[in-house]
């Protein structure tokens, strides 16, 4: 059934009976599964990949790093959950290396980032320190490329 999982994360406006013929179940056992998929929560949500910037939307995206202190009955999971209830907060990751989670988080302005790192992330008990990384542009979202392909600039040879 990875195979149902893989179409729909591709397109999810894909029909069933589309899904059906690509997979060699029935359009029934597709929708069935489907269905499955979603109230168990493994299906979370069906998304668009919108270019924003084409769109003329001036949102500015950051990349926080956050070093954690842990405390005696807390551990990543409680201090992740807390900083997933902000709205500002697109994705939360827990990482190997310098810094233990990595935000992504969206603002109308820099100065909107800005203030939500210094008011509502760096005031947590357990941050000890923040990175802020300013995303310049997006080439890539979600596997979806945000550029035009080059169309060929070479001449058509007939014999």
């Amino acid at each position: 059934m990875n195979e149902i999982l893989e179409i729909i994360e591709q397109d999810p406006k894909k029909d069933p009976s589309e899904i059906a013929l690509l997979t060699g179940y029935s359009e029934k056992e597709v929708q069935t599964r489907i269905k499955e998929l979603e109230d168990s929560g493994i299906i979370r949500k069906y998304k668009a990949v919108i270019d924003w910037d084409r769109v003329g939307e001036e949102y500015v995206y950051a990349i926080i790093e956050l070093k954690i202190t842990l405390g005696d009955r807390s551990g990543y999971d409680t201090i992740a959950h807390r900083i997933a209830s902000f709205n500002e907060v697109r994705s939360i990751r827990l990482i190997s290396g310098d810094h233990d989670l990595s935000l992504t988080v969206r603002g109308q302005s820099m100065k909107d980032v800005a203030f939500f790192v210094a008011e509502k992330i760096a005031t947590l008990d357990q941050v000890q320190s923040t990175v802020t990384h300013f995303v310049l542009k997006t080439y890539k979202e979600d596997g979806v490329p945000l550029f035009e392909q080059e169309k060929s600039r070479r001449l058509a040879i007939s014999p």
